[in-house]
């Protein structure tokens, strides 16, 4: 309740006790496992379930892929060592994505920021498309991806004797593109800080000019639940002049912690603010002008960046995300006690997993890639029904000739959408491609006369008649094939 924001559905009932509308179930089923386990002998084991939950989302959006209530299929792996979670991880990854396959999508898989549910590993298995709500990044030659908040990449430096350090005036120069240009070096060679409020204190990264603080990666160094932007007044509050900000010569006590991203400590020679108004310095180098304890990956990785592997450049592409699989270790278990004695008798946290797969965004994704401007193509695997059975008119001999087609198609154990109403051809037409089904058939007054049916495919322009004897073979040839 304390670690999630805004997001977490929050309110008081009728007395005023606090109540939450849970957004995810990890403590619930801890809960549960904790009144029965006992004994390693008893691990491991998954529990799952298919259950609605809760976001407080500001603005829902995108149909069914950012929704306040939406079902998840959820499982919980409960383990008495970690060799044995990597193996279950490795069975459910593979479990995924023999799901996804079977409703027709090929995902990208890539390593995800941990974020609130904590825990040492986490994979999203995204579908690619240039609506996706996540920014991936790929490396197509090495074979790396991840999600941009926590991607990694070659920062490229190549570090030069240091030289003096030098003052000089940037009147009215601010930005690094600013300073960049009037000093006529390329953005790579300068420095920047960048703010923020940890709510008490101020932040203060130090980076490459070319490249942009990640807000994930420092909450996650940080470990704090979220970030701010910092005022003008906290800035100066500090030593530092903003526009003009550096590392150089402030006070880095608690109320101040500066944050130095690689890109400076494995380079030379920046271009940085020289905390007054107009000027800069040349040749800042860390170690020598500016220290600090605290060094880490906190910039975003872009298309174009290296790979950290160093083999090839990376690519940014779109994804919304349809499932994710966490090791989630002891963090829950830890906390709550959910305890088992093992096989000499000493007590130990059981060791965990959390596997979810969002039903409705799924199905969201699923109509993203398959559709067509009148509507969406469900795969087979998934579809509503195999077939879309139309009466044309409602004359005695072509309700008859449908009904025997019905029974003789769910016979065959296919599933038969039979629409004998009362509509003219083109409403039960336009109905059937918004549904979706793979397959139509369509017997009329006309068509029965030559003992034919038409038959069409969702995705093809245009019905062929095929004879009434053909039709139980054809389809089962259809729906045979991917």
């Amino acid at each position: 309740n304390q670690v999630i924001g805004d997001e977490l559905l929050r309110f008081k009932d009728r007395v005023g006790h606090p109540m939450v509308l849970a957004m995810t179930h990890e403590e619930a089923v801890t809960d549960l496992a904790r009144s029965v386990i006992n004994s390693y002998k008893q691990l491991p084991f998954v529990v799952y379930q298919f259950q609605l939950k809760f976001r407080d989302e500001p603005r829902p959006r995108g149909g069914l892929i950012r929704v306040r209530e939406f079902v998840m299929k959820d499982a919980y792996s409960f383990h008495h060592n970690q060799d044995n979670l990597d193996s279950f991880y490795t069975q459910a990854y593979q479990a995924y994505e023999r799901i996804f396959k079977r409703v027709g999508i090929k995902p990208v898989i890539v390593q995800s920021d941990t974020g609130i549910m904590g825990g040492k590993l986490a994979h999203e298995f995204m579908l690619e498309t240039e609506h996706g709500e996540d920014c991936l990044i790929i490396g197509e030659e090495s074979g790396y991806a991840a999600n941009q908040e926590i991607a990694e990449f070659d920062r490229e430096s190549q570090p030069h004797e240091m030289k003096p350090l030098e003052k000089v005036a940037t009147p009215n120069k601010k930005t690094i593109e600013e300073v960049s240009n009037f000093l006529t070096i390329s953005p790579k060679e300068t420095m920047k800080m960048v703010f923020y409020d940890a709510n008490p204190g101020l932040i203060c990264i130090v980076l490459r000019g070319d490249l942009n603080a990640s807000d994930t990666k420092i909450k996650n160094y940080l470990k704090v639940p979220g970030l701010s932007p910092a005022n003008e007044e906290q800035i100066r509050s500090a030593g530092m002049e903003p526009g003009y900000a550096s590392p150089l010569n402030i006070e880095q006590t608690k109320g101040c912690q500066v944050l130095v991203d690689i890109s400076i400590q494995s380079g030379s020679n920046f271009v940085g603010g020289a905390n007054e108004e107009g000027f800069h310095y040349r040749n800042v180098n860390f170690g020598r002008d500016f220290n600090s304890q605290k060094l880490g990956d906190f910039a975003i990785a872009e298309e174009g960046h290296l790979c950290s592997t160093g083999k090839g450049r990376l690519k940014a592409i779109r994804g919304i995300e349809i499932g994710n699989i966490f090791k989630l270790g002891t963090k829950f278990s830890e906390s709550m006690k959910c305890n088992f004695l093992d096989d000499k008798g000493k007590q130990n946290p059981a060791i965990m997993g959390c596997y979810g797969i969002g039903i409705g965004r799924l199905m969201a994704s699923v109509c993203e890639k398959y559709h067509d401007d009148f509507g969406p193509v469900w795969p087979k695997s998934i579809a509503p029904f195999h077939i879309h059975l139309v009466s044309i008119g409602q004359d005695e001999p072509v309700l008859e000739a449908c009904t025997r087609l019905y029974q003789e198609l769910l016979s065959q154990g296919h599933e038969v959408l039979f629409d004998d109403r009362d509509e003219r051809p083109g409403v039960k037409f336009k109905d059937g491609d918004l549904w979706g089904i793979p397959l139509r058939l369509a017997i009329s007054k006309k068509t029965l006369e030559n003992q034919q049916c038409e038959f069409k495919p969702r995705s093809a322009p245009k019905p062929e008649l095929i004879g009434l004897e053909q039709v139980k073979l054809n389809v089962t040839d259809f729906l045979k094939q991917d």
